[in-house]
C-alpha cells in the first residue's frame, strides 16, 4: 500500500474536497482522483460518497481513516528514529477564546520556543461559534474553548476543566463590604465586561434575561487582564474567570462578590476533529496546552 495514497486520502477527508486536497498537496485533481481510486481498488471498498459536487466519507471510509492516521503516524515516527533526530518541526493553527491567550503565553512559552524552535504556532482568537466553524472547515488544527460544556462525538476531547467566573470589585469598593448582594442592586453599578456574546458574558446576559433584566456596561473590552487592572483601580464591577483574578484576590487587590442566585461556571476544553490527522507538532502543542 502506497503511503502517498493514504496521505492524499487524509487530505481529501479533512478538506471534504478533491480540488482543495490537490491544491494543498500540489497535485493535479486527476492525480488525487487516481490515488483515491487506487486505494479503493486495493481495499475493495468505496471510501467516499459522491453526490453532485459534494463528497462525504462512507462508514468504511471513516474506518479506513482511523487506520490511515495510525499508519502515517508510525511512518513519521520511523523516519524520525532512523534519522536519529529529536527535532520536531511544522506549523500548528490554534483557535481559542481571546481571554485565554495571555494565560497561555505569560509563563513558560519562552522555554517552550527554545525547546522547539522549528514549531510555528498561529493563535486565532474567536467566539465559540466561529471556533467550531474554523475547526469543521479544517481552517485550524485544534481549538481551546471557554463556554458551556461541549458534548459531541465529532470531536476528540484532549482535556477539559471547569472554570468559575466571579463578580469582582476593588477591595476598596463599597460593595466589597457586603456579605450578600442582590443582582438587581449589582447591575446599578458601573460595569466593565468582555464583548457581548462571548462565553461567560453570554451566559450572564441569558441569566439576566430570565429575570427580565439587562445590563449596559460602561466599557467593553476583549482583554480580561486589562479589565482586571482597571477594576483593581476602582473603575467598576467586572465578571471574570477565576484564572484571571485569583492572584489579585490573593494579594488583596480584588474581592469576590457573593451575588445571590448567580453562580456562573464555564468549561475550558481543548479538542480537535475526530477526522484530523494528529501530527507530531500538534501532539507537542497539545502537551504544552
Amino acid at each position: 500500500m502506497d503511503i502517498k495514497n493514504l496521505l492524499t486520502f487524509i487530505q481529501v477527508a479533512e478538506l471534504n474536497s478533491f480540488t482543495k486536497a490537490a491544491q494543498a498537496l500540489g497535485y493535479s485533481q486527476s492525480t488525487v482522483s487516481s490515488q483515491i481510486k487506487q486505494l479503493e481498488t486495493e481495499l475493495d471498498c468505496q471510501l467516499f460518497e459522491r453526490i453532485y459536487h459534494t463528497i462525504a466519507l462512507t462508514d468504511q471510509g471513516r474506518e479506513v481513516l482511523k487506520y490511515a492516521h495510525q499508519m502515517t503516524k508510525l511512518t513519521s515516527e520511523l523516519e524520525n528514529s532512523i534519522q536519529n533526530t529529536t527535532s520536531i518541526q511544522g506549523h500548528v493553527r490554534l483557535a481559542l477564546a481571546d481571554s485565554l491567550s495571555y494565560s497561555l503565553l505569560k509563563d513558560k512559552f519562552v522555554e517552550f520556543m527554545k525547546q522547539y524552535p522549528d514549531i510555528t504556532l498561529k493563535m486565532i482568537p474567536a467566539g465559540t461559534e466561529e471556533l467550531f466553524r474554523l475547526l469543521n472547515h479544517n481552517e485550524v488544527d485544534m481549538i481551546l474553548t471557554l463556554d458551556s460544556h461541549v458534548y459531541n462525538t465529532e470531536y476528540i476531547m484532549v482535556k477539559e476543566e471547569k472554570i468559575t467566573a466571579h463578580f469582582v470589585v476593588s477591595c476598596h469598593h463599597e460593595l466589597s463590604k457586603k456579605d450578600v448582594i442582590q443582582i438587581e442592586e449589582l447591575i446599578q453599578y458601573p460595569f466593565i465586561l468582555t464583548e457581548k456574546g462571548m462565553s461567560y458574558r453570554r451566559i450572564f446576559d441569558e441569566m439576566l434575561a430570565e429575570k427580565s433584566l439587562e445590563i449596559q456596561p460602561n466599557l467593553e473590552l476583549g482583554s480580561t487582564h486589562l479589565i482586571c487592572s482597571l477594576v483593581e483601580q476602582g473603575v467598576g464591577v467586572a465578571l471574570l474567570p477565576e484564572y484571571v483574578t485569583h492572584q489579585s484576590v490573593k494579594e488583596g487587590k480584588l474581592k469576590y462578590l457573593n451575588v445571590e442566585g448567580f453562580q456562573i461556571e464555564v468549561w475550558k476544553q481543548l479538542l480537535y476533529h475526530r477526522d484530523k490527522w494528529v501530527t507530531p507538532q500538534m501532539e507537542v502543542i497539545m502537551k504544552y496546552l
